[in-house]
């Protein structure tokens, strides 16, 4: 409110001080007295210029924000910017951890499932060779040869 009223004297004050001039040229006074009005309207016209630059840095902008709010603004959404990407980078470093984990348990449990399907595939071929085995001797203590037919099982004693 004040710096409009300082507005509204100094812009009469110009007003006026053109009339003045012109009132002057009608009745001839001494230039003298010119120069002092011209230096005491440079004064107010210096006067205003530092009000309005005072005036453009201390409004506020359309938000209705002050410039060191605008800063303070500015600056709190740096810091946020800031922990957010390291909350991201955070993330990620866990995402990759996690992959890795994954990773190493599928490999795990790959190694395991081949160690039991070799071990598999080996019991059947033992338990295959055995049958083949037991009955060629089968076939062999048929055809007369006792010496390969199965040994009576010894009695259980009570």
């Amino acid at each position: 409110m004040t710096r409009a009223i300082l507005t509204a004297v100094a812009t009469l004050a110009l007003l006026g001080a053109g009339s003045a001039a012109a009132f002057q040229a009608q009745t001839e006074e001494p230039p003298v007295q010119e120069e002092a009005a011209s230096t005491g309207l440079d004064a107010v016209a210096a006067d205003l210029d530092q009000d309005a630059a005072d005036l453009n840095r201390e409004t506020a902008s359309p938000d209705g924000t002050t410039p060191e709010e605008r800063a303070n603004t500015a600056r709190l959404n740096a810091e946020q910017a800031a922990r957010a990407r390291a909350e991201n980078i955070a993330y990620e470093q866990q995402v990759a951890a996690v992959a890795q984990e994954q990773a190493a348990a599928k490999a795990a449990y790959a190694e395991e499932t081949a160690e039991y399907e070799a071990e598999k595939a080996r019991v059947a071929a033992e338990a295959a060779a055995q049958r083949l085995q037991w009955e060629a001797d089968v076939a062999a203590c048929r055809a007369g040869d006792t010496t390969r037919c199965a040994q009576p099982a010894a009695p259980q004693q009570p």
